[in-house]
This record gives C-alpha cells, structure tokens and sequence, in this order.
C-alpha cells in the first residue's frame, strides 16, 4: 500500500479527511518535530487558508480546482521558486530578512494549480553551497531516521520534512545532486530532470547555466511521475523542448558502475545494491553490461570542475547585482565569491565548453546501453558537521562533496535526467539508495524501472505521513 501524496490527496477526494484537517494535522507534526529544523520559515494562517480555501471549492463542485494533489500540505526550499508570499533567504544573513518574490515562478504556479496547499519554506544550506543542510542562520538539519546525521544537501531541509511525516511531498531543487542526495539519505525517491524540460523563469530564470533543475524528493515514484508530468512542459525558454521519449520496446541494455576509483571510493554496502538491482532487472530478461570505473572517470572530473566555476561565478554574479552584504555570509561563501570575481573570462569560456563536451561524450557512452545503475553515495549519510563552512579551503570544500556521492554532479552537467530511490537497508537500518541515468528525454524510462524495483518493497518508511490513516 503506498504511503505517499497521492494517497493523502485520494483520502482528502473520498472524504476521509479534510484539506483543513491534513493542514492542522502537518502543523502540528511540524510543532512534534521541530528539533529536526527541516523548517526554516512556517505561516500557518497562509496554510489554513489554502486549506480552506480548497475545501470549499470542492465543496461547491468548482471546476477551477485540480485533483492531482488536491488539499495536500506542502513546503517550498529556501532556494529556487519562488513561490509567492514565501521569503527566500538561501540559508544567509547576507540576505535581507525581509527578502520575497512578488509573483509565482511558472514552476510554483503549476504546483498550487495541481491543488497543493502551501505553509512554509524548507532549510538549505547558504547559497546551496552544501550536501548537508546547517547553515550558520540556522537551523541545522537532522535526519529524521537517525537525529545524529545529516538529511544531506542543499534539498535537506524538504527531504526531512517528507521522510518525518510533516508533509507527503516537497520543492527541491539540484544543481549538482541537491535532490538526489537528500533523498538517499532519507530514504526517498528523487528525480532530476532532463535540462530544459521544466520551467524555471521567469525569475528564478536560468541560473547556473542551466545545470540546475526543479521538482520535488517524493515518498514513492508514483508521486515523483505525477509532479513531473504535472510541471514539465512548455518552459518558455531558454532551451528548446525535449521531447519525451517513450519507453523502449523490448529487452533493455543496463550499463552498471559498481565502483568508483580509488580517490572516490564506495562502501561495499553500497556496492552491492547497485549489482542487487541491476540483477532484479536481469531476471526480467534484460541485458546487463558491467562498467569499469575508468570509463567514466574523466567525465566525473571535469564535472567536478566545471560545476565549481558555475557556482562560483554565480556567486560573483549575485554580489554585483544584487545589495546583498555578502560581508555577513559563511567563510566558505566568500571564498567561493572571491573565486568567482577572480576567474577570467577566458577559464569561464574554457568551462561552459567543457560542459557541452560532456553533455555530448555522455551521449556517445551511451551508445551501447539504454540506462545507466550506479551508486547514489559511496557511505551512509554523514554526521552532523561534516561538511564544515566555517573555513575558506574551497578546493577541500567540493572535493569532500564529490567524495560523498561521486555521480551526482554528472547529470546536471551534462543535462541528462537521473532517478535515486532507496533499494534496501544497511546493518542500522539507514536506507540503501540507487542512482539511475538515462539520456535527455528519457524520464519515463527512469520513472518505469524505478517503479519496477519498488515493486519489491525493500524500503519501508519509518514514520507515517501526517493526517493519513495508514
């Protein structure tokens, strides 16, 4: 039986429940577990009045109201968006705390139109510059199946708020893994977009070059399908369409990385559910082809590289333009500011070429197979301050994040599409993730085999999902 959006929403239609009850119901699961500090920001009367205000157009049979997700409490990031009335910080002092977007983003407007009910704003790290979500504005963020780790980053806040119960299903964003990681951590479905293929203007715009991309950490992949198709589509620039590509008829070829080189070095565990997958899949008769590690490598590294400079000279970017006092942010962002008001623009050229290269010799790899299984982190979540900001050595800094979950930054530099969803659990019960890429378009291929490894219940969440009778 799913627990998850979808089934809060169906409770809320059947009449189980109210949209004004499952409300009251997160805000105060949110009261039961604010030692987590997946919230950074709450309005509850904003929250009971969407509430109610659902209520009552389905009350009445209005055909202005959508189903999809209808009455279902939800929680937007602290980056990205916005969604109209929610202050977005990015985790800094360096942002005025009175700083809001006037209007709805194209994203956020496809999302209150699907039916969900907003009430609050979920913790990232500063600036999104983190795979763990404590930024020194606070609050620090736990992971709610083990308080003493990590929820992950920059997307923490959102995947603890889910895995706890708070809310079924929450806005993340991921600019090199920030909704893949955390939802490894936390034992939740996660899925990156194809580059282009969701609206990110008209603001929040086109950040970042393009490697970042908006959707949502999901308790089950049935919920990530349903907000991707919901949102996806018409993005109204900068980049043409993708077109969605079918699933492929017929036997797969399954690329599968199993290890990831000596200097990024994956646990055994974690090793091994990455081949239990891929032989789940092998079963139903499709084609497996083992990868060597080195066959990627040089992909991984010039990721790692390029992601740097982007986010970097973003930073650069954001102090110019904006009256931000970045003189009051983390150490570790002004090294990277002041890294990004030192590059030339020739090394910047040098990398925004390097990403197409990588975007196109992905494309050549995948000449030989249809998807690709690899490990999500090379270890279980990490311990609270392990990814320390109070320091200016960058360099260390993103090598500790590579270090932690390898393959992550790949797929956002290339553009390509990638899935993680939990597929076991370790000897402390914490989750086993994978992580699958395919080539652009290819969403649905990713979302098919994900739901067929669900199938087989290797995951069970911990906690229940606020209001939902389970």
């Amino acid at each position: 039986m799913h627990s998850d959006a979808i089934a809060l929403a169906n409770a809320i239609r059947v009449g189980d429940l109210t949209a004004s009850e499952a409300m009251k119901a997160s805000l105060d699961m949110l009261g039961e577990n604010s030692f987590l500090g997946s919230v950074v920001y709450c309005d509850p009367e904003k929250g009971k009045q969407a509430a109610a205000e659902f209520d009552n157009a389905y009350k009445y049979k209005s055909k202005s109201i959508s189903l999809d997700f209808g009455g279902v409490p939800t929680l937007a990031k602290d980056l990205g968006g916005p969604f109209e009335g929610f202050p977005v910080r990015v985790g800094s002092n360096a942002v005025p705390k009175d700083s809001a977007y006037g209007e709805d983003s194209i994203f956020a407007a496809r999302c209150r139109a699907s039916g969900f009910c907003l009430f609050g704003v979920t913790t990232s790290p500063e600036f999104g510059l983190s795979l763990a979500s404590e930024p020194a504005i606070g609050p620090i963020c736990r992971n709610p199946l083990n308080t003493d780790l990590s929820s992950g980053g920059s997307s923490g806040g959102a995947a603890a708020a889910v895995a706890s119960g708070i809310v079924s299903i929450a806005h993340a964003t991921d600019a090199g893994g920030s909704i893949r990681v955390p939802a490894a951590c936390c034992g939740l479905v996660g899925l990156k977009p194809s580059r282009g293929i969701v609206p990110a203007g008209p603001s929040f715009g086109n950040h970042l070059g393009g490697i970042a991309s908006e959707l949502a950490v999901c308790r089950s992949v049935r919920d990530a399908a349903s907000i991707f198709d919901i949102v996806a589509g018409d993005v109204r620039g900068p980049f043409p369409p993708v077109e969605q590509i079918p699933v492929p008829a017929g036997k797969l070829r399954i690329g599968m990385i199993s290890e990831t080189g000596e200097d990024y070095p994956t646990s055994i565990e974690r090793v091994e559910v990455v081949e239990a997958a891929a032989k789940s899949l092998e079963a139903d008769g499709h084609k497996i082809v083992p990868l060597d590690w080195s066959k990627i490598a040089r992909l991984i590294d010039v990721s790692t590289g390029v992601f740097a400079d982007i986010i970097t000279i973003n930073l650069a970017e954001l102090e110019r333009s904006t009256n931000w006092d970045f003189s009051q942010s983390e150490l570790i962002t002004q090294a990277a500011l002041e890294r990004g008001q030192s590059m030339s623009g020739t090394r910047l050229w040098h990398s925004l070429n390097e990403m197409v290269l990588v975007s196109r010799d992905l494309w050549q790899f995948f000449e030989n197979f249809d998807c690709l299984f690899t490990p999500m982190l090379s270890t279980a979540p990490k311990p609270i301050g392990s990814f320390p900001t109070d320091h200016r050595d960058i360099d260390l800094h993103f090598d500790r994040m590579t270090a932690f979950s390898p393959l992550a930054m790949l797929a956002n530099i290339s553009g390509f599409p990638a899935i993680t969803l939990p597929f076991g659990t370790d000897a402390d019960s914490l989750p086993l993730p994978i992580q699958i890429l395919a080539p652009m378009g290819c969403e649905k291929l990713l979302l098919s085999l994900a739901a067929r490894l669900e199938t087989e219940l290797r995951w069970q969440h911990r906690f229940p999902i606020a209001g939902l009778n389970q």
